[in-house]
């Protein structure tokens, strides 16, 4: 019959004692402090006995797993025991310490009681206690799902509402060429310009026109709320966010999620630019880049109508190949010959209070050397579980990476990974079966480090790898410097945005 498990410190101390007789807990501690006393020094052993009990023990780095059995019980059962007991500990802790022991005690002590009920060993192996201590659940599956496919139907259902918004902003847009009073604040066609900034906010914005547009409310919180459509969509985006939803809509969305990670600068100038890049990548798992894409824009807002005539100096200090595409309103020559972006007819100005795209770039290559961040994950099996060791390098060192998270698939209905060596933070998505390796900043001081966790499954069950990051520095070199008028050449006071985001970012 086993009286009790127990994990215990080398001295005899109890972290967490599990009793599956009657016993107080003054004779479980006296037992244990006795244990550490029996031992001799000289020989090595798994068990020793007194007159009354037996001690079945292994030891554990600092600590020692200890059975406390009757001297009549089947020492070869208990050795047998005392090794499933063993195994379970790292399954809830990452460190063989006293303090993670203590802090997953409860964890321990559920996993021991489905080991042995009322002193004797149950029939389990490890896979069957991580499933009956998880309580999984067929219901809550079949509940889950019917929820999710509610949420892509309310979804595909939102960007069918989306795309008769941006038809009737098309419409509006037409009818407000011919009329020209309208769009103004009080007018009835005021709603033009909401139906516009509510597409803006789901769907992608169009290429932008360098055209003057009628003038429209400049906040989109404001125009959002005399809309009634705009609020059923904005409603049920945020109540998919309150239930742990993460909605990407769109590269507008995206966009708009950077944002408000990426505060844009306090004091917004007269004349504000922003930089934007979004990156594709797609890599294989043992090295080689598939493809990668970039794209980039400098939008310029004026919002002070004496500084709509200007120019902008442009540094390029790009060696990639970059292919650069001017606004067919800006002048192609003077940017080609001077790296200024200024409109054809020098008399014109830029349109108010309106995001323009003057500039935008594009890079499309499969030179390995460009990937700004490689990934390396090496599964290898381990008997009838996986050790996993994942490493990231900058390669980029110019570069400087925020909120990156790593998303490693993880195989169904095999429980947590057993986590070693790590560099940041992990989460552990039990419902989506992902391990996110957190790491809050990646730059030229922290350009490399590494994962290893292990866990049962198949190599081929931790792909595709997925990377997110947002930074505040662009991957080409190209800067605004300087922004001057067009009458006097007088220099002109601006602020800056950059934003580089990623758009896909896979190891398949």
């Amino acid at each position: 019959v086993l009286l009790a498990a127990a994990v215990c410190t080398k001295a005899g101390k109890a972290i967490v004692s599990r009793q599956f007789v009657e016993m107080t807990r003054t004779r479980i501690e006296g037992l244990l402090a006795a244990f550490p006393k029996l031992m001799n020094t000289g020989k090595q052993h798994t068990f020793v006995e007194t007159e009354s009990v037996r001690y079945v023990y292994q030891p554990m780095e600092k600590l020692y797993m200890v059975l406390i059995t009757t001297k009549n019980s089947n020492i070869l059962e208990d050795l047998e025991t005392l090794r499933l007991f063993s195994r379970v500990i790292p399954e809830y802790c990452r460190a063989l310490e006293e303090n993670e022991i203590s802090e997953h005690c409860f964890d321990l002590i559920f996993a021991f009681d489905e080991i042995v009920a009322l002193g004797y060993r149950e029939n389990v192996n490890l896979a069957q206690i991580r499933t009956f201590t998880e309580m999984d659940s067929h219901e809550e599956k079949v509940f889950r799902a019917v929820r999710e496919t509610q949420e892509r139907e309310a979804k595909a259902e939102m960007r069918r509402k989306a795309k008769e918004l941006q038809q009737a902003r098309r419409d509006a847009e037409r009818h407000g060429k011919k009329a020209p009073g309208f769009g103004g604040f009080g007018s009835p066609a005021v709603s033009g310009g909401v139906t516009a900034m509510i597409t803006e906010t789901i769907i992608e914005t169009e290429k932008p026109k360098v055209a003057p547009a009628p003038t429209r409310p400049s906040g989109p919180s404001k125009a959002l709320k005399l809309g009634t459509k705009g609020k059923e969509v904005d409603n049920f985006v945020d109540k998919l966010k309150s239930e742990g939803e993460n909605i990407m809509t769109s590269v507008g969305k995206r966009s708009a999620e950077a944002a408000k990670v990426l505060a844009p600068p306090v004091n917004m100038e007269s004349v504000h630019m922003k930089i934007e890049e979004k990156i594709s990548l797609t890599c294989g798992r043992d090295g080689g880049l598939q493809n990668m894409e970039l794209h980039g824009m400098i939008m310029l807002h004026i919002s002070d109508e004496k500084f709509a005539r200007i120019r902008l100096h442009v540094e390029n200090e790009d060696k990639r190949g970059v292919q650069l595409q001017t606004h067919p309103n800006v002048d192609k020559k003077l940017f080609t010959t001077e790296s200024q972006i200024g409109l054809k007819n020098p008399e014109k100005s830029f349109p108010i209070n309106s995001d323009v795209g003057v500039l935008k770039w594009r890079l499309q290559t499969t030179e390995e050397s460009f990937i700004p961040l490689t990934i390396n994950c090496w599964p290898s099996e381990s008997g009838n579980s996986c050790d996993v060791n994942i490493e990231y390098e900058l390669q980029e060192e110019s570069l400087e990476l925020n909120d990156v998270i790593i998303t490693i698939p993880l195989p169904s209905g095999v429980g947590a990974p057993v986590i070693g060596e790590i560099d940041g933070e992990y989460r552990h998505d039990s419902r989506r079966n992902l391990l996110e390796w957190c790491l809050p900043v990646i730059d030229a001081k922290n350009k490399s480090g590494s994962l290893e966790f292990s866990i049962a499954g198949q190599p081929n069950d931790f792909f595709p790898v997925q990377v997110s990051f947002i930074s505040k520095k662009n991957y080409c070199n190209i800067q605004v410097t300087k922004v001057t008028q067009v009458d006097g050449n007088s220099p002109v006071r601006f602020s800056t945005e950059t934003t580089f985001l990623v758009d896909k970012y896979e190891i398949l």
